[in-house]
């Protein structure tokens, strides 16, 4: 609990120091610092030691004079920036740190969860051991007994239920090598349920960016950044959950004098540095794009030369955008029309422009048709494929990139090959198992009550059970399901409990669950709910600066991470453990056939290169770990703003940092990464691409192909489809590849040889002919403004399920009920029934949800370091001063915050501020350990309940789902919020 220096409000800034449970005498900073074992003079005065170098310890106290100190390089667990943390180690002991000053992204800096990421290590309020409950008490086991144990249920599962009976939730938190592994483990266990954090977090940027242009990534980098003349940032507060990001964009503004323009519906620490603040109404992103549009196409400030040179189908949009004129705008969002229009004249005329964007873009019923809207954006007035342009889109957590791009994510595999048959046996290759055999593991499904049945095949191919709705899958009648029994188990690793909306629904799920497994450094909300009396199992697991790997920054780089220190207590890594799970269900052996494994833990540098054996299709085939730690060695070699080292270096030479993918070839070709995604300046050994071919070369009569645009130095100067050996055969290069590589191709191909492809090719051969001609092996497409496979080719808006504006409700309607990921969406019918009850009226306060700079994800962990308790001591829901003063509410109380679903409340504490507007409140959503009012203190093993409790924001969050991706709705419910 905390000893507080002032009482009252939820102050951002306020003071205190935390404890366990018995409160001590008030402990200053310095003394907690002595304490802790960071006396002064660890790295702090040690800034003139080379990196990489050894030292004798002079100032870190008696205990460690005379000692060699080691200098250990790693990245932050925290938020995608992707900042080096530079550890110093002495006898095993992590004793100091500093924030790297030579990475060229945090480049000395680090925000308050870097600063204090050693607690992550050393905190005695983490899991120590194994444990399960028994009768409702937390009782220590042995990890063999918790491997035999977990075994064995899941097995007996399997064989009553089938293998789509247990749901394998990762983590954003796993390092490439562990995510790849995981999404493994779930293919050769026979299910496509296998998910992580991406699917709350920016799912609807991946969908919504590859079938713009081609890959559902950030396009530039957080560097690059400091080239724009114009921002904006729409849907993100970077001052708060990207801050290290931060001093990039603001660099930018200082250097360039550029405009700096953010649209939230809530005036953030972001928005206090903006040049233009556009306050709209939450669910209104489309409307306000579309606005911007307007007076782009009104006044002729497109980019007519690139839109006809790599755009398909603008004409499509310029029908859709001509309905919202400025007073359309502003009846809908609240947006002056005149306003947008000075934005839409920056963002089109002072170039280069960039858009920046993050969950209040994307957690919505329309995130996939807002994040097309904003590529068109882009499209419309040519700010892609340049420097100081593109999407920055700012994800989450440490590696949501990485686990993205390595398959956990329901509807593929590894890379992005998706689930069809081609893929899984492109990865039986890769695997060096049968494709036959990897089919035998998936169930065959009855017909049953109307529901139709699957062959095996039928199911291998099928996307799985998203995140965002495991517990429908637990507590929805079966014959609703696509599958052959509900969800009976939950394997969670690295995520928390809390983060998925319709909290009460998913308590109900985890109550009726057979079994629980929660394999995490703390025990999360998953096991904390008050829902589980037996089967429940908690595995202590080391976090991943505790282990070697590499993560995946939001800017597509890879950054190598060292082991700092050896697993704490009783925990294993990842790779251990799903190692001997494997080995329990019997198939360890053809699971990391091609891995060195010593005392039960495969190597991780393995892993990697078995990743770039099979990862062409996105280009993780160039980032051998050799040329990874090589970069980390060498940080200082890289320019600040272009990412790139000088040629000459012979270690990293042209290399820009972190082999952002796509890194074509094998590691020997030594391409340098793409820093900037379908930049046509540069030849592809350069980084240079265009978009991607991969939606066909024709439709209804126009080509899909460019037009007079092309890669620097290319032998084909006009669009052309994405390589296969038919292709190579027409053009005459076939003769260019390698008998081994011919040999390799045959292989593979077998009777059809021409259908091998740039991704299929297990011998790099045709994408090494392709650079040799400076052509990008995905093809020289068009973009696509019309994405004609979508629900909504063209996006459009459509109000939320439950909206302030229920008048507009029957011109702007949600999508119809339909069934998607295996089970029905019914957000029509759920929309209908709040219009027809007037849920608005008893509900009349939008409530939306975002981060805190002090905290991150869903809060365990952070929420659990004292030097981060500190800053931030409660729950908290801001209220505009005219929403507080109607209903008597003052700065500090507590407050119940009710919701339209579940007799859903929260017990929070009031923080009045015209931060937002009238209509609106706002909740970081870090929090849990309280429910409904109640305090779960107590169910939390003894020792690691987190320093600070409180309720979780979906408590109160309703239903809602974007159709292709299973998003939830986070940003715009309603609420009523009255005092205590």
């Amino acid at each position: 609990m905390l000893i507080k220096r002032k009482s009252g409000g939820p102050s951002r800034t306020g003071s205190g120091i935390v404890a366990g449970h018995q409160a001590p005498a008030a402990v200053d900073r310095r003394a907690f610092l002595k304490q802790s074992g960071l006396v002064a003079g660890g790295l702090a005065a040690a800034g003139s030691i080379q990196l990489g170098a050894m030292r004798q310890a002079q100032a870190a106290g008696a205990s460690v004079s005379g000692e060699a100190v080691a200098i250990k390089k790693n990245i932050c667990t925290h938020c995608s920036v992707g900042c080096t943390i530079t550890a110093e180690v002495v006898n095993g002991v992590w004793v100091g740190q500093e924030p790297s000053y030579a990475s060229p992204i945090n480049r000395g800096t680090h925000c308050a969860k870097g600063a204090a990421i050693r607690e992550l290590v050393s905190s005695d309020r983490r899991l120590k051991y194994p444990m399960k409950i028994v009768d409702g008490q937390w009782t220590r086991i042995s990890w063999d007994q918790a491997i035999n144990e977990i075994g064995d249920k899941i097995t007996a599962l399997r064989d009553q239920h089938g293998a789509d009976s247990v749901y394998w939730l990762g983590s954003a938190k796993f390092t490439n090598e562990a995510a790849y592994k995981f999404r493994k483990l779930g293919a050769f266990w026979g299910t496509n349920s296998v998910d992580h954090q991406a699917r709350i977090c920016h799912s609807t940027t991946v969908a919504g960016v590859a079938n713009t242009w081609g890959y559902g990534a950030q396009t530039n980098s957080y560097n690059d950044i400091r080239n724009a003349k114009t921002m904006i940032i729409l849907g993100g507060n970077p001052a708060e959950a990207h801050p290290v990001a931060l001093q990039h964009v603001l660099s930018g503004k200082e250097i360039n004098r550029a405009n700096v323009i953010v649209v939230d519906p809530r005036f953030t620490r972001t928005a206090a540095h903006a040049t233009d603040y556009v306050r709209i109404r939450s669910g209104t992103d489309i409307p306000v794009i579309w606005g911007i549009l307007w007076h782009i196409f009104q006044n002729g400030w497109e980019d007519k030369e690139f839109i006809a040179q790599r755009v398909y189908a603008m004409e499509d949009v310029r029908k859709e955008v001509e309905k919202w004129n400025p007073e359309e705008v502003e009846r809908v969002s609240g947006v002056p029309g005149e306003q947008l229009k000075r934005v839409a004249k920056l963002f089109a005329t002072e170039k280069p422009a960039t858009l920046i964007w993050c969950m209040g873009a994307t957690q919505h019923t329309v995130g996939t048709a807002n994040v097309r809207a904003l590529c068109i954006l882009c499209l419309a007035t040519g700010n892609v494929g340049k420097p100081g342009t593109g999407a920055n889109i700012f994800r989450g957590h440490t590696n949501v990139q990485g686990a993205t791009d390595l398959g956990l994510d329901v509807t593929t595999l590894p890379l992005y090959y998706g689930l069809v048959e081609g893929a899984w046996k492109h990865w039986a290759r890769v695997w060096d198992v049968p494709y036959e055999w990897l089919q035998s593991r998936f169930d065959e499904v009855p017909a049953k009550d109307g529901r139709k049945g699957k062959t095996r095949k039928e199911s291998m191919e099928a996307p799985g059970i998203t995140s965002t709705r495991w517990f429908d899958g637990v507590n929805l009648p079966e014959d609703k399901i696509d599958q052959r029994t509900g969800i009976k188990a939950m394997m969670v690793f690295g995520h928390g409990g809390n983060t998925v909306t319709r909290l009460p629904e998913a308590v109900k799920g985890l109550a009726k669950l057979d079994l629980l497994v929660v394999a995490d450094p703390h025990p999360t909300t998953f096991a904390a709910l008050d829902a589980r009396r037996d089967n429940t199992y908690l595995l202590p697991i080391a976090t991943s600066l505790e282990m070697e790997g590499s993560r995946t920054a939001s800017n597509r780089s890879l950054q190598w991470g060292e082991q700092i220190v050896k697993p704490a207590f009783e925990s294993k890594n990842d790779y251990e453990v799903m190692y001997l799970l494997a080995k329990k269900l019997g198939f360890a052996e053809a699971m990391f056939k091609h891995v060195k494994v010593e005392n039960n833990v495969p190597a991780a540098e393995d892993i990697l290169r078995e990743i770039n054996r099979g990862g062409w299709s996105t280009g993780y085939c160039g980032q051998s770990p050799e040329r990874l730690k090589a970069h980390m060695r060498n940080q200082h070699k890289f320019d600040l703003i272009t990412l790139r080292a000088p040629k000459d270096d012979p270690e990293v030479g042209g290399d820009y940092y972190g082999l952002p993918w796509p890194c074509w070839g094998k590691p020997e070709l030594r391409h340098p990464g793409s820093h900037i995604l379908y930049n046509t300046n540069l030849h592809v050994k350069d980084g240079g691409s265009t978009f991607r071919a991969r939606f066909g070369v024709e439709r209804n009569g126009q080509t899909l192909l460019a037009e007079d645009s092309f890669t620097k130095g290319s032998d084909l100067t006009d669009g052309y489809p994405e390589f296969t050996m038919a292709v190579f055969k027409k053009l005459g290069w076939d003769k260019d590849l390698t008998a081994e590589e011919m040999a390799t191709i045959t292989k593979i191909g077998g009777n059809n040889i021409d259908a091998v492809s740039w991704a299929t090719d297990l011998s790099g051969g045709i994408q090494r002919v392709c650079l040799d001609h400076g052509v990008i092996p995905f093809g020289n497409g068009k973009a696509r403004a019309n994405a004609w496979n979508l629900p909504d080719p063209v996006p459009v808006h459509r109000e939320p399920i439950y909206t302030p504006r229920p008048d507009l409700v029957a011109k702007y309607p949600t999508r119809p009920d339909d069934r998607q990921f295996r089970m029905p969406n019914i957000g029509f019918s759920v929309q209908k029934a709040a219009v027809e009850k007037n849920v608005a009226q008893d509900f009349p306060i939008i409530l939306t949800s975002g981060r805190l700079v002090e905290y991150e994800g869903g809060g365990e962990e952070t929420r659990s370091n004292p030097w981060l308790a500190e800053l931030q001591q409660d729950m908290f829901v801001e209220i505009n001063t005219g929403d507080a003063t109607e209903r008597g509410i003052k700065d500090g109380q507590f407050v119940w915050v009710t919701g339209p679903e579940n007799g859903a409340k929260a017990k929070v504490k009031a923080l009045v501020t015209d931060r937002v507007g009238k209509g609106v409140a706002f909740m970081p959503f870090h929090f849990s350990g309280w429910y409904q009012g109640d305090d779960m203190r107590k169910f939390y093993p003894e020792g690691t309940d987190p320093v600070v409790l409180g309720e979780s924001s979906n408590n109160t969050t309703t239903y809602g789902f974007d159709p292709v991706t299973g998003m939830q709705e986070t940003k715009c419910t309603l609420c009523q919020i009255r005092a205590v």
